[in-house]
């Protein structure tokens, strides 16, 4: 599956399409943290100490010590460097899932496997994203740690249920990442974080250098990650979002799959004559060439839910 966010792929398809566009082909959070009062001196390089604060607020919003959170640019970032950090030569990775996990543990040897199949595989590296995407299934992660083997837990979307997180118990094989841009609405930023024990944590910050993440990202982190209200008030008025997006999908015919608060995953026969719809329409849902029949649509904010109900209605 290949991230969405491609619209400039989708102004060439479908050129007269109306502007601007309704990006819903992500699953990031309209309702962005509010970057009021941030200052972040671009004329220097970031300060070390200023980082090392960041991975400190980041920890405290995780519930684990500060000397296992690296902070890094963007999760995508940190997935592509699982291989150099764990040196596995084999890797299961449970599917269908994002596609760039498959894309970086290109010329290992690799397997994908389902959800059933996890705990019994036998390779150097497993890798399981909690909760899932596209489709938000949840696994009992902590269950899949072993000794012998190396466990990356993906937990990009696990702001919308932090009980289920492995990040507290992980063992010294097990690899936690975890992204800031989707849950506060700032992906543009790209600031992502690593959580492993002492050892593996301190290998990684020894690989990224003194400077993993720019000065703004270190700013607003920090910040964002103390705002623990807004946090609160933002899971209640996504689960929310998500229900009143889950009731326009199911009128307009589609049958749910499941998704997270941040993301729906629906099926209809004719999906893809749909999405080429939404499209003429200007507004750009994620397709799956591997499951033509499935469409996943981000949330969409206020000003965007007036056309976003009109083209719905069109498909009856």
């Amino acid at each position: 599956m290949r991230h969405g966010g491609r619209l400039d792929a989708a102004r060439h398809a479908f050129p007269r399409a109306p502007q601007p566009w309704i990006d819903l082909s992500t699953g990031v959070n309209p309702f962005a943290w509010p970057m009021r009062g941030i200052t972040a001196d671009l004329q220097h390089l970031p300060d070390p100490a200023h980082t090392t604060a960041l991975e400190a607020a980041a920890a405290g919003s995780f519930g684990v010590p500060a000397d296992r959170v690296v902070a890094v640019p963007g999760a995508d970032i940190a997935l592509r460097l699982m291989p150099i950090l764990t040196r596995a030569r084999s890797v299961a990775i449970v599917e269908p899932t994002y596609s760039g996990h498959r894309d970086a543990w290109a010329g290992t040897e690799m397997r994908a496997i389902d959800r059933a199949s996890a705990a019994k595989s036998r390779a150097d590296a497993l890798v399981v994203v909690n909760p899932n995407n596209p489709d938000g299934a949840v696994v009992d992660a902590s269950a899949l740690q072993g000794a012998r083997r190396w466990l990356i837990v993906d937990e990009s979307f696990i702001e919308l249920q932090p009980q289920i997180s492995i990040a507290k118990a992980i063992g010294n094989r097990t690899i936690v990442l975890r992204s800031f841009g989707k849950f506060f609405g700032l992906p543009g930023l790209r600031l992502g974080f690593v959580i492993a024990v002492p050892g593996v944590a301190a290998r990684l910050r020894n690989m990224l250098g003194d400077w993993p993440v720019n000065a703004a990202a270190v700013a607003v982190g920090k910040k964002a990650y103390a705002d623990k209200a807004w946090a609160q008030r933002t899971r209640a008025k996504l689960t929310e979002e998500a229900a009143r997006l889950d009731k326009a999908l199911i009128r307009a015919g589609f049958e749910s799959v499941g998704g997270t608060a941040l993301f729906r995953l629906v099926r209809a026969d004719d999906a893809q004559e749909r999405f080429r719809h939404l499209a003429r329409r200007g507004i750009l849902v994620r397709p799956f060439a591997e499951q033509p029949d499935w469409l996943r649509f981000g949330l969409p904010s206020r000003q965007d839910w007036p056309r976003l109900r009109a083209a719905l209605q069109d498909m009856r």
